[in-house]
């Protein structure tokens, strides 16, 4: 194992095969262990609990994970109770509609169409658990994240005429109810519940390896645990909880804390081996801390901004690759280059460094960060002229967004943007081509006043004529530090899509293993719009808790004892 790894990840053995369960020395034991308690961990174990199963958890850190640290935003639509309290007509159908142009076929239409069918339920189930929606729109129709008071929205490109279907659009994004930014709420909700439920929790424990039988079913899995309540165990809380909460400001002194939280996982863990019986569920994220696979999987990416939690080591997909399961999609990130708000950039127009155009401004942010970052090597300039860039500065300072949409948007308008009195000057001055620049600029006026066709699609009400000097070139590139691009990890394990088990390389199931979140491909595994992630975690979490205690109960009683120590 490479050190860049050890320095900042969960260290991942080859499994442990017995002939014998009941020669092995266990832990603890349980009839389904979830290894990692963020939204997916949560929702499976309430789901296998609710199914009569004796449930622990398991996580590395405390739990929460990159839910926590979420915006708490659930895509769910075909008629839910906000969208009828707000007056919006949607359907199974539309929504259905809509995310097969966005999901481009990663899961079966069947397994998409049951997403849809059972979103308005799986939200209902999520208020079930104490976690609250609300029905009030934000004004402007589009944002990256609405300002407090505001919960549901439109949260992909569901405005966006390229985007949509026969059916009227419909927002869909249902952001948790709270202050501020309200994954935290959402899971502690999830938590709570959890424990309510009579789930167990272990923490501060990192899954070193599965253990098999001799026939390969997954008996259990073998913990690195901290000694509960000793100095190591404090020191290492303190610090991760340091990392997640300064990752924003000061991600180079956060890497450093994670070095300093593995280095205490490499002293002082001692192994705590836990049998599960009905089966193990993989539910730890996503990979985008881990170096190693970003630069084996998606190198062009590793320079973007990480969204996600310290947790996101890529430990549940290496543990279900060390007992020969499949991985796809592991090249899928999403990065997030969200030019809305403020509210008018996307009259601007996005062009590459030769000054050419190549997308539809008003998309999504994922929708536009990925041929920024695919196509255009990550380089890209948003193009304003005086009269958009005194608009956009105002909207800045007195629209109401939040701090983290505002001051980023003023740093790139006001610290030394490029600057031209003409479009070729403007072009001198970032070394694009006079004449692409030019031709970019007159093409989009030209929509802009009616008389073309937008070269994009983009929609008439975000076209604007550029014509007033000086003209202002903002860098949006991924390398400009006062202008984060970010990115997380789409691929995972892949899985059976009517139950989360997880299947080798012919396609067959792997006894006792299951998936769920970004550990597994999912329905976001394409292409990222908000809050679908979560809504996936939801859907693949309770399919893979209900499968697994299913799966155990279809079994004849003579081998269930065969599997169970004395």
């Amino acid at each position: 194992m490479q050190t860049a790894e050890i320095s900042t990840c969960s260290t991942i053995l080859p499994p442990v095969r017995v002939t014998d369960s009941q020669a092995l020395k266990w832990d603890n034991q349980c009839d389904v262990l979830v290894v990692g308690w963020g939204a997916a961990g949560a929702c499976a174990a309430l789901e296998a609990r609710a199914n009569g199963a004796d449930v622990l958890i398991a996580d590395r850190f405390t739990g929460g994970g990159a839910s926590a640290k979420s915006g708490g935003v659930v895509y769910a639509g075909g008629g839910t109770r906000q969208q009828r309290a707000a007056g919006i007509n949607d359907s199974p159908q539309a929504m259905f509609d809509y995310l097969k142009h966005e999901t481009c076929g990663v899961v079966s239409d069947a397994t998409l169409r049951s997403f849809c069918e059972q979103s308005v339920a799986n939200l209902e189930w999520l208020q079930g658990h104490g976690a609250p929606y609300g029905h009030e729109m934000p004004p402007g129709g589009k944002t990256s994240y609405p300002a407090d008071g505001y919960f549901l929205y439109y949260s992909g490109n569901e405005l966006v005429p390229s985007h949509g279907g026969a059916l009227p659009p419909a927002p869909r994004g249902h952001r948790t109810v709270g202050k501020g930014q309200c994954g935290a709420v959402l899971y502690g909700h999830l938590k709570a519940a959890c424990l309510k439920a009579g789930v167990r929790p272990v923490l501060q424990a990192a899954a070193r390896r599965l253990v098999q039988d001799h026939q390969g079913r997954v008996l259990g899995v073998e913990l690195w645990r901290l000694p509960p309540g000793s100095k190591a165990a404090h020191d290492h809380a303190r610090l991760a909880a340091r990392a997640e909460r300064w990752q924003n400001l000061a991600p180079g002194y956060c890497d450093k804390l994670r070095q300093r939280v593995s280095q205490l996982e490499r002293e002082h863990a001692q192994p705590y081996r836990v049998r599960a019986r009905q089966g193990v569920i993989l539910s730890t994220g996503g990979f985008i801390f881990n170096r190693d696979l970003m630069r084996q999987h998606a190198p062009a990416y590793r320079r973007n901004f990480k969204v996600g939690a310290t947790g996101c080591d890529g430990s549940g997909l290496r543990l279900g690759q060390t007992v020969g399961a499949a991985s796809t999609g592991l090249e899928r990130v999403s990065a997030w280059r969200f030019i809305n708000p403020p509210h008018c950039w996307p009259k601007g127009i996005v062009v590459n460094r030769d000054g050419r155009r190549f997308c539809n401004e008003e998309v999504y942010g994922a929708t536009l960060g990925q041929p920024l970052m695919e196509e255009q090597g990550g380089r890209a300039w948003l193009v304003l002229d005086a009269r958009l860039r005194a608009k956009a500065i105002r909207q800045a300072l007195f629209g109401g967004y939040w701090w983290f949409q505002s001051v980023p948007a003023l740093a790139l308008m006001l610290l030394k943007p490029r600057k031209g009195k003409t479009p070729a000057q403007l072009a001198a001055a970032t070394g694009m081509q006079a004449e692409a620049l030019a031709q970019a600029l007159q093409r989009n006026n030209a929509a802009a006043r009616g008389e073309a066709e937008d070269a994009f699609g983009k929609s008439p009400g975000s076209r604007e004529v550029l014509d007033q000097g000086p003209f202002y070139a903002c860098d949006i590139s991924v390398g400009n530090p006062i202008f984060p691009l970010g990115a997380l990890t789409l691929g995972g394990l892949k899985v059976d899509e009517s139950s989360g088990a997880v299947l080798d390389e012919q396609g067959q199931p792997i006894a006792g293993l299951y998936a769920a979140g970004r550990t597994a491909l999912g329905i976001p595994s394409h292409l990222y719009i908000s809050g679908l992630s979560l809504a996936d975690c939801v859907f693949s979490g309770r399919r893979a808790g209900a499968a697994v205690v299913s799966a155990s109960a279809e079994q004849t009683p003579l081998a269930n004892n065969k599997r169970t120590p004395a």
